[in-house]
């Protein structure tokens, strides 16, 4: 007790705790550091460095002290938030770089749509899209083409005899007479009938009954395609491009051929 009578330090100071600077016992706010100390240190009772942080309080002059899991986790936030923009950047243009993909290939599908050409039927483009086994076929087929409902039949006649078994003509609704077998449904091998001759077409058509009712009919035409040395209906020759109605027994002749084609039904008297 005699050395702290030396220095000017009254007894009973030392089992407070509490020291003296400048001759002056310390406050609590001398002992504690505030926010704008060095590093926010403060002394233990050995003189170590807090394991806590300690963050101002404003006026009071005190600090808190935080645990050392609140600092990790303010450190990760503050860490993460700007990996976390420039991800979210990064999304937005890798969105935007899609959106103007889309839209550029939907412009060039528009464009490619208005400089697309027509292929309507006619001239050499015509020619081109109506091929048939490398043939360019010389008809086509009209929008009321439609198969038969009754069970068509050509029986042929070559000086007055029939020849092998009737040919059927109600399996499609139209057939093809000419010397190209690569196209014709129905050979004629004539040297006077032409490549692609004529046609027999199956037509639905509007027909007026007895009592003044209108019905669709299907009904069998026959139609020359240009041919050389003509198409004849009962001896007459008919006008090329032209739809002529055929009807029962009638009969057709192609070219100088002495065969005769004579149409029947199922249901025909013979």
């Amino acid at each position: 007790m005699a050395k702290a009578e030396e220095v000017g330090v009254p007894r009973g100071r030392w089992r407070s705790g509490r020291r003296r600077r400048g001759g002056k016992p310390m406050t609590a706010a001398m002992e504690m550091p505030t926010e704008g100390t060095e590093g926010g240190r403060g002394l233990g009772t050995r003189g170590r460095r807090s394991k806590s942080a300690m963050v101002g309080t404003g006026t009071t002059g005190r600090s808190l002290r935080l645990p050392n899991i609140a600092v990790t986790t303010l450190q990760s936030l503050v860490m993460r938030c700007p990996v976390t923009n420039i991800r979210g950047a990064e999304q937005m243009n890798d969105e935007d770089d899609s959106i103007s993909k889309m839209k550029a290939a939907e412009e060039a599908l528009e464009e490619k749509t208005k400089q697309k050409p027509s292929f309507e039927l006619s001239g050499k483009l015509a020619a081109e899209t109506n091929r048939f086994r490398g043939v360019t076929l010389l008809f086509n087929e009209p929008p009321e083409a439609r198969k038969p409902d009754i069970k068509w039949r050509l029986y042929v006649f070559k000086n007055g005899e029939v020849l092998n078994e009737p040919l059927y003509i109600h399996r499609q609704s139209c057939y093809l007479f000419g010397r190209e077998r690569r196209v014709a449904d129905i050979p004629t091998d004539h040297p006077s009938c032409s490549k692609q001759h004529a046609v027999i077409q199956f037509r639905q058509v509007e027909k007026e009954q007895p009592d003044g009712l209108i019905s669709k009919q299907i009904r069998p035409y026959v139609m020359d395609l240009g041919s050389t040395n003509k198409t004849f209906v009962n001896d007459s020759p008919i006008e090329p491009q032209r739809y002529y109605e055929l009807r029962e027994k009638d009969t057709i002749k192609f070219g100088n051929s002495s065969r005769e084609y004579v149409l029947l039904h199922e249901n025909s008297v013979q």
